[in-house]
């Protein structure tokens, strides 16, 4: 990690408390040893196709409970249709949907109601893991 840098994170709800309890439970840094997070919202599918389509996202935070594209759905086309997806942490309505997050080849799953140092754990492994992945320039 050098000095400056920066993890963009995309997160998708159509719910803007959601995307906000995210954006809070994350904060600038989900932890000491992950760089520090710039977000990209979206409220719209075609919004997360765009964004992806662009590049640059290290981390995408899927709400399952949006409507009517679904963060499951939008999750299984990302990793469908993007060679080298990042990777994608879904949201789901209640722990017993987590079984979903198989069919959706989600790299984590977390339940709603948000906890938010559950939420900044799992973030936080999944950019280690992005950053352990990346090639030296």
């Amino acid at each position: 990690m050098t000095r400056g840098e920066t993890m963009t994170v995309l997160v998708y709800s159509d719910d803007r408390n959601t995307r906000r309890k995210v954006t809070l439970a994350l904060g600038r840094r989900p932890a000491v040893d992950v760089p520090f997070v710039e977000y990209l919202e979206c409220a719209t599918e075609p919004a997360v196709i765009e964004a992806m389509d662009k590049g640059g996202v290290d981390l995408v935070i899927l709400d399952g409970e949006t409507a009517p594209a679904g963060g499951m759905g939008v999750c299984r086309q990302l990793k469908d249709e993007i060679y080298n997806c990042p990777p994608v942490l879904t949201l789901v309505g209640r722990p017993q949907d987590a079984w979903l997050a198989t069919w959706c080849r989600a790299d984590a799953v977390v339940a709603h109601p948000l906890d938010p140092r559950t939420l900044a754990d799992a973030a936080a492994d999944l950019m280690r893991g992005r950053l352990a992945g990346r090639q030296p320039a």
